[in-house]
């Protein structure tokens, strides 16, 4: 499969005139079946410098097997890493705690060399035993551990846990030597060296994970049942777990870290939910940078003269329908709404420049898109016409909406939902309005109850593989959709086994145009999003699939 490489733009924004650095490089990446061991870069020692994120949620918790979030991960990237690496630049696997691997058993098998020499940090040694018990209790991970919403990056990947009742992907592990390790599956998935590189698969010390009962929830924080573990996380990252207080997650740099040392000695993150918020703490110098810049916060951006670091879009964000929601199960009825939204009005007006609108689920990125699958384009009288047809007689829609929330597919919610209940009302649609905030339960409410019709959501990808997004959304049943196709959930189980190439491409431009006709849901944009940072920071890992690693970020020592 060929990707395209990742672009990456820095801007500085000044309030006359704004500075626009693109670097980047032209390539042919994929999923390699074999991979090699680069170099880790130059060390900067350690000075007595602190680096502030702006956060816009708290972390869920701190054990990446059972998150979803980006803001916990955003945390859990500094503190426990992935066999399988980012390169920066295009986006493609590359070598991290795994230095080499290869395709074994037509792609049901691989071998993977380990990094030597590496450490956990309570001082255990990284090997293959201990990556060989990160898998088995991914897989035998108890039903009590899991969490009561969403999909947990093992189920989206190896499709099943030990005690379901379809086969997993995941077969076993056997140690071959201390720093040699096999992987057996069951079935070919082409797109698993990319996503082994997922912060879910992120490698955590045995030994810890004992000590903190890991799968043991007993404990509670925010309202959330945790393990010990997640509240004291050990991994072989460049920081270590220091504190966690409310409203700030501290770490501190790991002296043994075995890749490029970080200048900074401790991490900050401040949690700061409001845009506003997060800005007016960069502007003070209370925080160095925050992501998830909104279209009201950039003009205050420009005038302090702060920096904005853009990524390439990889994430979606759509209107979901519950087909399981009487007036919705009719094919002409979500055709309807389809029409109904001008995409353009949206994206001038909510999303930061850059965004473009989104015709089909897949970033055009993974190179499995066209432009020629079917297309609801914004024509209100053809919608007025397609409820006429149903028998529409002005029956309530619940639409639910997040509150107190800023997600890269979604920077204000609010305003999006306000701007599409006036589109569908203005065809002659009832729309009843359903807040919720975000901290509430609105995931909850959204993907496992029956009694919603429409709702804002979201999908950030997080590796390079058109299964990372069309798999968790559309592969199986869902309640967030009401939406069985055994056909279509059959198709993206056998796109996942062929190896890359024409073929596989081939799929994946049938299953966009079966999703894109059966309207499942209605594609709004391919999002831009940003960071902005303040005058102390020379630079940042900006990363499409968040793999931003503070042990990179440059400071200036004397700011």
């Amino acid at each position: 499969m060929s990707y395209l490489p990742a672009r990456r733009s820095f801007l500085k924004a000044g309030a006359a005139a704004a500075v626009v650095l693109l670097t980047g490089c032209t390539g042919e990446p994929g999923s390699p079946s074999t991979g090699t061991a680069t170099p880790s870069g130059t060390s900067v020692p350690a000075t007595d410098l602190t680096f502030t994120m702006g956060t816009a949620a708290n972390p869920a918790g701190l054990d990446p097997a059972l998150l979803m979030d980006s803001e916990s991960f955003r945390v859990t990237r500094q503190i426990m890493e992935t066999l399988i690496g980012v390169d920066p630049d295009t986006g493609v696997p590359k070598p991290l705690l795994a230095t080499e691997w290869e395709e074994l058993d037509d792609g049901r098998a691989y071998r993977f060399t380990l990094r030597e020499g590496v450490e956990f940090h309570d001082g255990t040694p990284f090997d293959a035993e201990a990556v060989k018990a990160n898998f088995e209790r991914w897989y035998r991970l108890p039903r009590t551990a899991r969490p009561a919403e969403g999909v947990l990056s093992f189920a989206s990947v190896f499709e099943a846990f030990a005690d379901e009742d379809e086969t997993s992907l995941y077969k076993d592990c056997e140690v071959l030597a201390p720093n040699e390790l096999r992987l057996n599956l069951n079935r070919r998935f082409s797109g698993l060296i990319a996503a082994l590189s997922a912060p879910a698969f992120a490698i955590a010390s045995p030994a810890a994970l004992a000590e903190g009962t890991a799968d043991e929830l007993n404990q509670e924080r925010g309202g959330t049942k945790l393990s010990a573990f997640a509240q004291h996380p050990v991994g072989t990252g460049p920081f270590r777990f220091k504190a966690w207080s409310d409203e700030q997650v501290n770490l501190t740099t790991f002296e043994n870290y075995w890749g490029p040392a970080a200048q900074v000695s401790t991490v900050v993150f401040q949690t700061l939910p409001h845009p506003a918020a997060r800005l007016r703490a960069l502007q003070s110098g209370r925080i160095d940078g925050y992501d998830l810049v909104t279209p009201e916060t950039y003009a205050g951006l420009a005038r302090s003269g702060m920096q904005i670091l853009q990524r390439d879009p990889f994430s979606v964000s759509y209107l979901g329908m519950n087909q399981e929601f009487g007036l919705l199960a009719d094919l002409r009825m979500r055709q309807a709404i389809a029409h109904a939204i001008d995409r353009s009005v949206l994206i001038e007006d909510f999303f930061l420049q850059g965004t473009t609108e989104a015709k089909q689920f897949v970033p055009r990125s993974l190179g499995v898109t066209s432009e020629d699958i079917p297309y609801f384009e914004y024509n209100p009288e053809r919608a007025r016409e397609l409820l006429e047809e149903t028998g529409y007689d002005g029956e309530e829609i619940p639409f639910y909406y997040p509150l107190n929330v800023t997600r890269a597919y979604l920077p204000t919610p609010e305003k999006i939902y306000a701007e599409l209940s006036r589109q569908l009302t203005a065809v002659g649609m009832n729309i009843q309005p359903q807040p919720l905030a975000w901290e509430d339960g609105y995931l909850d409410r959204v993907q496992t109850s029956s009694d919603h019709a429409l709702h804002l959501g979201g999908w950030s990808g997080s590796y390079r593989d058109p299964d990372n997004f069309l798999g968790p959304l559309f592969g199986a049943p869902s309640p967030e959709f009401g939406f069985k196709n055994v056909q279509l959930f059959n198709r993206i189980a056998r796109a996942r086994t062929l190896p890359a190439g024409e073929e596989r491409n081939q799929a994946y431009l049938t299953i966009n145009n079966q999703v894109a006709r059966l309207v499942p849901a209605v594609p709004l944009a391919f999002p831009v999003s940003a960071l902005a940072m303040g005058p102390r920071v020379v630079s940042y890992p900006a990363s499409p699939m968040l793999d931003e690693v503070y042990n990179l970020v440059r400071l200036r020592p004397d700011a």
